[in-house]
């Protein structure tokens, strides 16, 4: 009798003791979720202020998304050691975890860090800015500049698709800047058979070009010969358009030159392939 009873005062003591601790974990909870919620509504509202501040001073853009993201991660660093507080974990042990794990969050994070100096470069060195059209010679990826980021680049191609790129990449290596002017040069070449007559085939290119309502007045029209080819001379093609309408001329005039070479019985060569099949002689 006297050993159920120990047993019992035993339970009732944990039971008391696991009903405090789990109150007490209960309440830090909610607290914990109200500090989230309160202080993700704060850290946007100064999020908004900072954007806005910006703006007025007429900021580079990719500054503003760039200054927006470093202000979001370290807000929301400093909101997580509160948070972390709630629930009793000193400020002073979280540091002192951190600075235990450096050398190997360092390491893993070499390419993040990597790609936060080459954001910072490029804020700096301003090789692009946001809305310029870009070709990274690396990868060759390239498109109009949508963000910069604290860590990538989002690239958007021609056809809407969106190409994100590392800042580390872009920082090391060379691009090319197409929109630093608010024209550019289509440049073009057109095969056509050594049988052709070479004078026609430049003036229907002469005309073509004299006659491209996009094209920018003005400017030199070049029409050449680029190259004697193996089975064709190459023709040059440059002429100068707005930088918005490049795309949609450059597929214009490919179409054009080829309807037009056709009508005037300009040939323009292509690889082809010969096959012949020998028959083994009866034995």
């Amino acid at each position: 009798m006297f050993l159920i009873d120990a047993n019992v005062g035993v339970f009732q003591q944990w039971l008391s003791k696991f009903m405090s601790n789990g109150l007490d974990f209960f309440w830090s909870v909610v607290i914990a979720l109200l500090v989230w919620f309160i202080g993700s509504k704060i850290i946007k509202f100064i999020r908004k202020l900072i954007r806005a501040a910006l703006n007025r001073r007429e900021v580079d853009k990719g500054v503003v998304q760039f200054t927006d993201s470093v202000v979001k991660y370290g807000l929301y660093i400093v909101l997580i050691i509160v948070i972390l507080n709630v629930f009793g974990i000193q400020t002073s042990s979280v540091a002192a975890a951190v600075a235990s794990l450096g050398l190997t969050a360092g390491l893993a994070l070499q390419g993040s860090l990597s790609n936060l100096a080459g954001g910072v470069l490029i804020l700096l060195l301003k090789p692009f800015k946001v809305g310029d059209y870009i070709i990274e010679d690396t990868h060759k990826n390239e498109g109009t500049v949508a963000e910069i980021s604290i860590f990538y680049t989002r690239l958007r191609t021609v056809d809407n698709k969106i190409v994100v790129v590392p800042n580390g990449t872009l920082a090391n290596s060379s691009l090319t800047n197409v929109t630093t002017s608010d024209r550019r040069q289509i440049d073009l070449t057109f095969g056509i058979s050594y049988d052709d007559d070479l004078k026609k085939a430049k003036e229907i290119l002469q005309h073509i070009a004299e006659t491209t309502d996009e094209r920018v007045k003005d400017t030199d029209i070049q029409i050449f010969v680029r190259e004697l080819g193996a089975s064709s001379v190459n023709l040059g093609f440059r002429i100068w358009v707005p930088m918005d309408d490049y795309w949609n001329v450059r597929w214009k005039l490919n179409e054009r030159v080829k309807l037009t070479f056709d009508k005037e019985g300009i040939t323009i060569p292509y690889d082809q392939l010969d096959v012949t099949v020998k028959k083994e002689a009866k034995k």
